[in-house]
Order: C-alpha cells, then sequence, then structure tokens
C-alpha cells in the first residue's frame, strides 16, 4: 500500500513540476500562402524573438493590429532580430482571400495558414487576434488577446527587453 502511494505521489509531484516550466509551441504543421506543410517549431526555435499574431480576414480588430505591427516591424527587425508570423485562422472556404488581403495591406510578415486549427487548438486560443511572444529558446514569455491602440508599442518593450 505504501508502494502505491508513494508512486501516486511521485507521479503528482511529477505533473505538477511540468505546470511550472515553460509553455512552448508544440510540434504542429501549417501551410504556407503557396500550400507547402511548414513545420511552426523550425520558426520559433530558430534563436530569434518571435510573435505569432493569430488572425482572421473578418476579423476588424486582428487587421488593426498588424497594420500597427508594420510600422514598428523593421526597428524589430533591425535592432532586435525580432520576427512577426501572421497565423491566419480562416477556414478553407475563406482562405483564398488570405494572401491578397496581407498583399494588398502591404504586411512585410510571414502569413501562414491555420486553416484545420491544429496549432490555434494546441494553444487554446479563444478569441482574436491573439499575439504570443516567443523567446530566442522558443519558450511563450507573454500573450495578449485582442487590440487596442498602443497594444504595439508594449509588445515592442517586451520584444526589447527579450533582445537584451
Amino acid at each position: 500500500m505504501k508502494r502505491v502511494f508513494f508512486l501516486f505521489l511521485l507521479a503528482s509531484i511529477s505533473s505538477i513540476s511540468s505546470l511550472w516550466g515553460q509553455k512552448t509551441i508544440p510540434d504542429i504543421t501549417v501551410r504556407s500562402l503557396d500550400g507547402k506543410q511548414v513545420k511552426i517549431r523550425d520558426y520559433t526555435h530558430a534563436g530569434k524573438v518571435t510573435v505569432l499574431s493569430f488572425w482572421a480576414t473578418w476579423c476588424a480588430p486582428c487587421k488593426r493590429e498588424l497594420d500597427a505591427m508594420v510600422e514598428l516591424y523593421p526597428e524589430w527587425q533591425e535592432k532586435y532580430g525580432a520576427q512577426v508570423l501572421a497565423i491566419s485562422i480562416d477556414d478553407q472556404r475563406q482562405l483564398p482571400k488570405v494572401g491578397p488581403m496581407a498583399a494588398a495591406q502591404g504586411w512585410p510578415f510571414k502569413v501562414f495558414s491555420d486553416a484545420g486549427f491544429h496549432l490555434k487548438n494546441a494553444l487554446n486560443i479563444q478569441p482574436i487576434p491573439h499575439t504570443i511572444l516567443i523567446d530566442k529558446s522558443g519558450n511563450i514569455v507573454y500573450e495578449h488577446t485582442g487590440y487596442l491602440p498602443g497594444d504595439e508599442l508594449e509588445l515592442g518593450k517586451k520584444i526589447a527587453a527579450l533582445s537584451r
């Protein structure tokens, strides 16, 4: 009986300690706009500070957030080596609108599709826009849902702090 209790206690401590560990992006495949499969971890574990911005063509706050990032993105790249990945959660029916919209908006970042919602579901993302900041080691260090003007400035401060 003591042995069973000890094993239960050990398993409980192990699962609790995993909660204290850093959360990372799962090894999930998304698609580039030309339809190629891409492992998102190839980007989030590449030694760069990375911003994942989950958005959709029908989401006005999402577009405002990404438009606001456009102004700051060159500085984020030049000073901090940061990258922004815009992850569309448009379904298969809306997917043909994603590339033209990104081009029309002049978004300079890489745009990927998560039309099957695999990444979105794995990260338990509900409302969008949803922004995730990932450090150079691939750890999620900040998340934000929604968009208000100025949120991009706060994100810029966090990017700068991670790059020191």
